[in-house]
């Protein structure tokens, strides 16, 4: 029988059946410790809106007898990023809101209302708080504590960025940080406990501001910052993308995201409200960049640096052949160019596969004339390739700004509704000067996609300086490979993609030991994942997490101190 397989993925982790309530595990919906209604009431008096209630993005197409006029509306913003960020129960990749049960059967909420006929509340949280300040957040937190509830954060990281389930739990309590839009630019922003001579440019951002908001405020002062770049822009500027990492087609320029943080404000288990900087609570600080996300505490708001807007190069490549061999050399000898690239400050994004090779690179405050002289030796080697059967082309076109750029390729667009998994890998720079042959011809079978987002900058500063994985000092590229499936795919086909999927992982693993992935593009079947998400950092960050969260109230898949808990993360072992 065909059933919709998102909750696969789940099943096989052995992440998705709900442990029984008991000494030192959480309390979800289903069991007899869930706050009554007469305690949510209470609740309710103590935070700014009206309790949340939240529903799977397909749910106003059921009953399938009647759908409600809202229906059309979510078949015609399935796949926006924006439209899905705006409701508190609908995850970027609709797999995270299903959920199967015990006895096989799934409980989900499909957009094809003909696979079931029904809508179930799946991995989507039931209650939660709509917060729009600190107190509505810390209302949250001690409740959540104080009935020791299952909770997730959704602070809307909408775009690539969440590919672990961590923003979904089954039957569990919710803070949804999505209408903390606040913004404020300061030209001499002072850090809290720095000298007063200590000044950035900066903009201080709220937990639910989502990256296009935030390049159009900073527009308006001449300024860019370091940001998420997805179609539409919804990615969340301050949550899970800094908490990961936070890469950019600008970091060879300018560093990651953890390199251009000041200063965060976030809300611990005990309820405290700190700011975390380098002069106070520089710990912490240290551990939010970088360190994973809804792990220490819920972000409420961080300060970026901003730079002054300048102009941008853009150079786009694209090469077809059906020589498979001949595609390989190229790609193996673009790999081979990436530390160039970036130290010549080029960034962007490509994709690739056994005939075509394409991307689009971007380098700002780079004269024309720069840009030929840094692109001609690529240009010339493609070119070469022409007696073995690639063809190949380019183009070369100046913007007035990173944000004029952005605004025209990734101003609008689709960034969700689609079922995904994939897993990805940094690459060093040693690895691209010596296994760039086997590095290529593995990506190759994968049509796997890459992002230009790290050497230049990124590879200058101390890996010790944020909680980031070391890995990425290291790095030139990061390279993804995964695949997507329609709803209605069987579990034995869904399987045979995951055994491909683990088998593309340990090929990579065994090429690259010691490249690390990204935290927020990878896969829940990473090897070691310790050591692929957070490197030689993971015994810091689990102390300073056991030191501010001393609750255990924030625990995700895979993240620092999960490895306390059991398989479905509702227990500690």
């Amino acid at each position: 029988m065909k059933v919709l397989v998102a909750f696969s993925l789940l099943v096989i982790c052995g992440l998705a059946i709900a442990s029984q309530s008991g000494q030192g595990c959480l309390c979800t919906s289903d069991q007899s410790c869930w706050p009554t209604a007469s305690e949510f009431a209470q609740l309710q008096t103590q935070v700014s809106q009206p309790l949340v209630y939240p529903l799977p993005a397909a749910s106003a197409c059921y009953p399938t007898s009647d759908p409600s006029g809202n229906c059309t509306a979510v078949i015609e913003n399935w796949a926006d990023g924006n439209w899905r960020s705006s409701m508190p129960g609908s995850m970027e990749a609709p797999n995270w809101e299903t959920f199967m049960l015990q006895n096989g059967t799934v409980d989900a909420c499909y957009l094809n209302t003909t696979i079931t006929g029904t809508c179930g509340q799946g991995r989507v949280p039931v209650i939660g708080v709509d917060a729009r300040s600190v107190a509505d957040i810390q209302a949250g937190v001690n409740f959540a504590v104080k009935y020791n509830l299952k909770l997730v954060v959704i602070i809307k990281t909408q775009g690539r960025h969440d590919f672990l389930g961590r923003s979904a739990a089954r039957g569990s309590f919710v803070v949804w940080t999505h209408n903390m839009k606040n913004i404020t630019y300061s030209p001499a922003f002072v850090p809290q406990g720095a000298p007063a001579n200590e000044t950035y440019n900066a903009v201080t951002l709220g937990g639910g501001v989502q990256w296009h908001e935030a390049y159009d405020a900073v527009d308006q002062y001449g300024r860019i910052m370091v940001g998420g770049i997805s179609a539409g822009g919804s990615i969340g500027a301050a949550g899970g993308w800094l908490a990961g990492g936070g890469h950019s087609a600008l970091s060879p320029t300018y560093g990651l995201g953890v390199d251009n943080a000041i200063e965060i404000s976030v809300i611990l288990s005990t309820g405290e409200y700190l700011t975390v900087n380098n002069y106070q609570n520089s710990d912490l600080f240290w551990a939010l960049r970088g360190g994973g996300g809804s792990t220490y505490g819920i972000v409420t708001s961080v300060t970026y640096r901003t730079y002054p807007s300048v102009p941008l190069q853009l150079y786009g490549f694209q090469a077809n052949s059906t020589n498979s061999s001949a595609m390989q050399e190229l790609v193996g000898e673009l790999l081979r160019s990436q530390p160039q690239f970036t130290d010549d400050g080029w960034g962007g994004y490509g994709s690739m596969n056994n005939q075509t090779l394409s991307f689009e690179f971007v380098a700002p405050n780079m004269t024309n004339e720069t840009a030929i002289a840094t692109t001609q030796a690529w240009t010339n080697y493609a070119l070469s390739l022409e007696p073995w059967g690639v063809t190949s082309g380019t183009v070369m076109s100046s913007y007035p700004s990173f944000y004029d750029f952005y605004e025209l390729i990734f101003g609008t667009g689709t960034s969700g509704g689609v079922n995904l998994m994939f897993s990805s890998r940094l690459l060093s720079r040693d690895t691209v000067a010596n296994k760039y042959k086997e590095v290529a011809q593995a990506l190759i079978e994968c049509s796997a996609s890459f992002d230009m987002i790290a050497g230049g900058k990124v590879n200058q500063i101390d890996p010790g300086s944020a909680g980031l994985n070391p890995a990425w000092r290291n790095a030139v590229v990061e390279t993804v490979c995964g695949f997507s499936w329609q709803d209605g795919t069987s579990t034995t086909e869904i399987q045979e993609l995951i055994d491909q999927l683990r088998g593309r992982i340990k090929t990579m693993y065994d090429l690259t030991p010691n490249d690390g992935a990204y935290f927020n593009e990878a896969s829940l079947f990473e090897i070691n994942w310790r050591e692929t998400f957070f490197g030689s950092h993971y015994s810091t960050l689990k102390s300073i997490k056991n030191k501010y969260d001393p609750h255990k109230l924030f625990v995700v898949v895979e993240g620092v101190g999960s490895d306390d808990w059991n398989k479905e993360l509702t227990c500690r072992s």
